[in-house]
């Protein structure tokens, strides 16, 4: 069953670089009493992800925090080392960026999808959605993984 609007999110770990290396960090750390700009990509580095997804986030990071929004998050199917050396390629600065290496988290939101016709296994779907106080208030799902447009910061923030 695919997470809606109005959805508790379900718990999960994620692991985030720390300055001590990798630490684990739950669904309540990152969302409870937070208001959060949550974005999923299949992949790090992929093309659609690197070059037109993630770029508005970083470019629009301030206007998205103006709207009263205490963090945005990244996620994706990713280990915590590829998703930290992607951080710094992309000059993402305050930008968290949330590695779900087996896509637990992706799968228990039903937004998991099989990349393996690509040879990218279990990947999850593309998505942004904002999230107040580990509820979903905003979900946009895109219906195709190479396109960035329901999911991308300017439809995220006509939204908001």
């Amino acid at each position: 069953m695919t997470i809606q609007v109005g959805d508790h999110l379900p718990q999960a770990t994620f692991r985030v670089m720390g300055p001590e290396g990798p630490a684990a960090k739950s669904t309540d750390d990152m969302f409870k009493g937070r208001r959060v700009v949550l974005v999923a990509v299949p992949g790090a580095f992929t093309p659609t992800c690197h070059r037109n997804h993630l770029p508005g986030y970083v470019t629009r990071r301030g206007d998205i925090l103006a709207r009263g929004i205490d963090a945005i998050a990244v996620t994706s199917v990713n280990d915590v080392f590829v998703l930290d050396a992607w951080s710094k390629a992309t000059g993402a600065e305050g930008i968290e960026f949330l590695a779900d290496g087996n896509g637990d988290f992706a799968k228990a939101l039903g937004l998991d999808m099989d990349g393996t016709g690509f040879g990218l296994g279990l990947r999850s779907q593309r998505y942004a959605m904002l999230v107040e106080d580990g509820v979903v208030r905003v979900l946009n799902v895109e219906a195709s993984s190479s396109k960035a447009d329901e999911s991308g910061a300017e439809a995220l923030l006509k939204a908001l």
